[in-house]
């Protein structure tokens, strides 16, 4: 029969009593205390709740209390890192207690102290005599153990050894993926332009467009006047006429209008439509400088509406309108500068500070000029004396120039290199009428009223001419044509 258990008050006071004379440092089992059924005392810490009797309970000899159900064959608990169950266990370890609700300790497994201490059973009542231990084995059957674990537990039943918890497995850490090495960071690269020489400066076509169109905005934002080269003509689809200027390689457009083309309309100048005679002015114009100032324009399409009218009257304003002193800039038997805008046979076109002028060829050299466009360009530059001005408005300002009188009258001189009887070569500039001009090659103007050769001459031909007399009063030589030397077929 076993032994009743002691009561409440026996059962305290062994328990303090063991627990005082227990070898703390160790935390095993004193050789010949046998550990009594479901009371495990943890090292350094309290038993779990429901591994011992509350007060006032004791648990029956037969009884034992179930908290949780046992873990099944192969299974343990694994908690945070801890080693699974089914894992070997090498000679000579005990297999993990079980509490008296029959399941493994997990406290065990989870503690895992690096001091590697195990757990110290407490011996809470007395060791059963002979006889006893079957009883107690028969009314309170030993809790399963897991499969992975059977086998050890054989072999160490009985044995009175020191229990020493397994240390617990540490679950391998994944490697963490290296780390992609980061691009290189691209720095930026310098706006300047490296160039060859350390104080030149050379600039792209992006940034050379951005300075153009910046002096576009503040001209139009002061009116100033801009100078253009005429690149173009065109018709817009309804009809109008519009010109095309270049300013540095910006594109402004100029209607036909505001090209300032005026014409008088009447009998005596009775030349066709208006508008077809503008366009014919017009297109003798191209290539010739003109001056402009802005009316609109667009940032989005950068875009430019301009008016020649408006630049035109602005210069009149200031050249020719007298100022407090009654004095203007552009007056009578003053040499100015002017551009030319168009060039004919016997005519070119110049503008004079915002007003235009023609002069004859006549009046353009001393010297006899059969092709004005042999001598003058549209678009460039010459010196003209201006022979007259009449002011009756601004919009009505009329001015007289020429050419030759700010060159000087050589002929006077060539023509004492002339003597009677003389042949000299010469040039055919015109023929007018029977009579042929001639431009000798020694600076003089010569009239052939006949000529010897079988063949007719024609302008530019080269030829011999005879001097039969010189005409003082209009500075020419008379004479006449002996032969063609060469002819300008």
């Amino acid at each position: 029969m076993p032994r009743k258990a002691k009561t409440e008050e026996t059962v305290v006071t062994e328990e303090s009593a063991i627990l005082e004379n227990a070898p703390a440092e160790t935390g095993t089992l004193m050789e010949g205390d046998p550990p009594a059924e479901g009371e495990i005392l943890m090292d350094g810490g309290m038993p779990a709740d429901g591994d011992f009797p509350t007060d006032g309970e004791l648990p029956g000899t037969g009884e034992a209390v179930m908290d949780e159900e046992l873990l099944g064959s192969g299974e343990t608990a694994m908690e945070d890192g801890a080693p699974a169950s089914d894992s070997a266990i090498t000679d000579g370890d005990v297999p993990e207690e079980t509490s008296l609700s029959g399941e493994n300790m997990e406290a065990e497994a989870e503690t895992g102290n690096d001091s590697g201490m195990a757990l110290q059973q407490e011996d809470t009542v007395e060791a059963p005599v002979e006889g006893d231990g079957a009883a107690a084995n028969a009314n309170n059957p030993a809790p399963e153990l897991s499969s992975g674990t059977g086998a050890e537990a054989g072999s160490g039943t009985g044995k009175n050894s020191p229990e020493v918890s397994a240390p617990p497995r540490r679950r391998k850490a994944k490697a963490a993926p290296a780390p992609k090495p980061e691009p290189p960071v691209r720095k930026t690269a310098p706006s300047t332009i490296l160039t060859l020489n350390a104080d030149s400066e050379v600039e792209t076509p992006e940034s050379r467009e951005d300075t153009i169109w910046h002096e576009l905005q503040n001209a139009y934002r002061t009116r100033k006047i801009l100078t253009g080269t005429l690149g173009g003509i065109e018709k817009m689809d309804g009809g109008g006429t519009i010109a095309v200027v270049y300013y540095k390689d910006m594109r402004v457009v100029i209607p036909l209008s505001e090209m300032m083309i005026n014409l008088v309309e009447d009998e005596a100048h009775d030349y066709g439509e208006l508008v077809q005679r503008q366009n014919k002015i017009l297109g003798n114009m191209l290539g010739c400088e003109i001056d402009f100032i802005i009316k609109e324009l667009e940032n989005a399409s950068r875009s430019v509406v301009a008016s020649r009218k408006d630049a035109m009257y602005k210069k009149r304003q200031i050249f020719y309108m007298p100022d407090a002193a009654g004095n203007s800039r552009v007056c009578e038997d003053r040499i100015v500068q002017a551009r030319v805008i168009a060039v004919a046979e016997k005519v070119v076109r110049v503008e004079i500070f915002g007003t235009e002028c023609s002069i004859l060829a006549r009046d353009l050299s001393w010297d006899w000029l059969g092709d004005a466009t042999e001598r003058f360009h549209v678009g460039e530059q010459i010196l003209v004396r201006i022979l007259s001005v009449k002011i009756r408005s601004l919009e009505d300002i009329s001015v007289k120039a020429d050419v030759k009188s700010v060159n000087g009258n050589t002929s006077k001189e060539n023509l004492g290199k002339c003597k009677i009887q003389g042949k000299y070569a010469g040039t055919v500039t015109d023929i007018h009428k029977g009579t042929v001009f001639v431009r000798l090659h020694i600076g003089v103007n010569a009239v052939a009223h006949s000529c010897y050769d079988n063949r007719m001459p024609g302008k530019k031909d080269d030829v011999s001419f005879v001097v039969t007399r010189i005409d003082a009063d209009r500075n020419v030589a008379v004479g006449l044509i002996s032969r063609i030397i060469k002819q300008n077929i």
